[in-house]
């Protein structure tokens, strides 16, 4: 079984076409514009490159960082056809570095749901090392209600003209585990079959906070999608934190 993202890289952004990219886009445009954020940037699983291309258009100077090759791939042939002058970068956030300080960073659509909780502390390290003291930084994770009750032990698939894929997800106690068989399209008309396995860990809201304080943040709020009120059903949680 493949690299998480080998197979879909190419086409992730597609396959989230519903998840709202222009709100998103403009929810995070605003919080950082509301916190003063300076313009230089870097944006951490960044896949395809969508929020990346967004906060540029925007007058940013943003640095995509992702680990999966097909990913940045995908995201520099996007922005090379939008005309959005972009660089992207190969990177774990776990083991981050970048020449000079950023103003902010962000980390959008579930980058952190792939760290193990063991590791937050090092991925937040990671972050606050990048980043000036007083930077911003803004992040999500899907909540352990999503894993475990909207994802986990359910199968998803779609039928598409050049691709299709069967999703099978199995909920494993800390975070779910998600097997993915793609059937691609190929230039000659047949399809090609890949697989490949990626696990989403879930997360309570109390230790991040924890982890982010012990790495140098300090959390200024956190809210639902696109900043709604928290339930115990919300499937998405906003980190809003600054470098101290």
């Amino acid at each position: 079984m493949e690299q998480s993202y080998a197979a879909i890289g190419g086409i992730f952004e597609y396959l989230n076409s519903d998840c709202g990219y222009e709100q998103w886009s403009q929810y995070l445009i605003k919080t950082l514009q509301d916190l003063g954020a300076g313009p230089a940037g870097v944006d951490v699983g960044c896949g395809n490159g969508r929020f990346t291309r967004e906060l540029i258009r925007h007058g940013k100077d943003v640095l995509g960082v992702d680990v999966s090759p097909q990913m940045l791939s995908a995201a520099a042939e996007l922005a090379r056809k939008e005309g959005v002058r972009a660089e992207f970068l190969l990177g774990d956030i776990t083991k981050l570095k970048l020449n000079g300080r950023r103003d902010f960073a962000v980390a959008i659509n579930d980058c952190l749901n792939y760290v193990p909780r063991q590791k937050l502390h090092a991925a937040f390290s990671h972050v606050a090392g990048c980043l000036k003291k007083g930077g911003t930084f803004v992040f999500d994770v899907s909540t352990p209600y999503k894993l475990k009750e909207v994802l986990g032990d359910n199968t998803f698939c779609e039928d598409a003209d050049d691709f299709a894929y069967i999703w099978f997800n199995r909920w494993l106690g800390d975070g779910t585990e998600m097997e993915l068989t793609l059937f691609t399209r190929t230039q000659g008309g047949l399809f090609a079959r890949s697989e490949e396995r990626h696990v989403q860990y879930a997360h309570e809201t109390e230790d991040v906070i924890s982890a982010l304080e012990g790495a140098g943040f300090r959390v200024l709020r956190t809210e639902g999608h696109l900043g709604a009120p928290l339930t115990p059903q919300s499937q998405r949680v906003n980190f809003i934190c600054r470098r101290v």
